[in-house]
């Protein structure tokens, strides 16, 4: 089981993230690689589907928060790439295994490898130690950050995309697949920002998505980093800044990662890029 000790949960509420080193087993770990792999292998994505994720805020709205394909992928399996592995036609540049950035976002409902995990007791017993009564999972994404093209995660809080009234009800679990190093790009934090509201949040518009307000400058030498042994899990609590850095190493660093909402007493922004459909409400975590 996974339950945090008071000092834990003490030290998580101080810094607005906390490291679970040993969490998963080898053998979890790999499963969800393996299955990632079939599910690669088999992935199908139509010419003009093919979409490049970016954290940059203009690149972003450009090519991926103003498209169908990913607005209404809160309840599917989706694909999104790294920049510059298509050709002019859309054709693979690079191997395939080698191009995806990421897979969101409903890993945990859709795949009953990821939905074993998610709502496995381990998950549930950790949810429950830090008081949660009617935890929802929104969202999964499965991140690779490939070798070399891997590219930096800007800071950013994750309350910026997933808002909720009141603040404070968001929870990211991440889950190291691989070792997270300093070389592969692992997560860096600013201890304790998470006390300090949501400036800026990217919202639905009926031309698609659009920010409100903007994201602070913060000063590089606020961030620690936290590199992680394959199997570790890392609390995100929703409003903390993190980021992450290129990936300048040969190999991947891949991670599963979902979002939590305290749904007691919670309002889902109606505004969040990311809404429940009648095909999947946000299904409870606790089973």
């Amino acid at each position: 089981m996974s339950c945090l000790s008071p000092s834990q949960l003490q030290k998580f509420q101080e810094d607005g993230f906390l490291v679970l080193e040993g969490v998963l087993s080898a053998d979890e770990c790999a499963a969800m690689r393996e299955r990632i792999d079939d599910i690669v292998a088999k992935m199908d994505v139509p010419l003009h589907y093919r979409t490049v994720f970016s954290t940059q805020e203009e690149e972003q709205l450009r090519a991926q928060c103003n498209s169908d394909y990913f607005l209404n992928s809160g309840d599917k399996i989706r694909f999104f790439f790294e920049k510059e592995v298509f050709d002019e036609k859309g054709d693979f540049l690079v191997p395939r295994e080698k191009s995806v950035n990421k897979i969101g976002h409903a890993l945990h409902a859709l795949d009953p490898v990821f939905k074993s995990i998610t709502h496995s007791p381990k998950m549930q017993a950790l949810a429950r130690s830090l008081g949660l009564q009617m935890p929802v999972v929104v969202q999964s994404m499965y991140i690779f950050k490939q070798p070399h093209i891997g590219g930096e995660v800007t800071p950013h809080q994750d309350a910026t995309f997933l808002y909720t009234e009141p603040l404070g009800r968001l929870l990211g679990v991440w889950i190291a697949l691989e070792d997270a190093t300093l070389e592969n790009g692992c997560l860096w934090f600013i201890p304790g920002s998470h006390k300090s509201g949501v400036p800026r949040r990217l919202v639905r518009v009926p031309t698609g998505t659009n920010y409100l307000g903007s994201e602070p400058d913060h000063e590089n030498s606020l961030f620690v980093p936290v590199p992680v042994q394959r199997g570790a899990l890392v609390l995100i609590h929703g409003q903390v800044v993190h980021k992450s850095e290129r990936n300048f190493s040969d190999h991947t660093r891949q991670a599963y990662t979902f979002h939590l909402m305290e749904a007691a007493g919670t309002v889902w922004s109606p505004e969040n890029w990311l809404q429940p459909t009648i095909e999947l409400p946000f299904p409870p975590l606790y089973t």
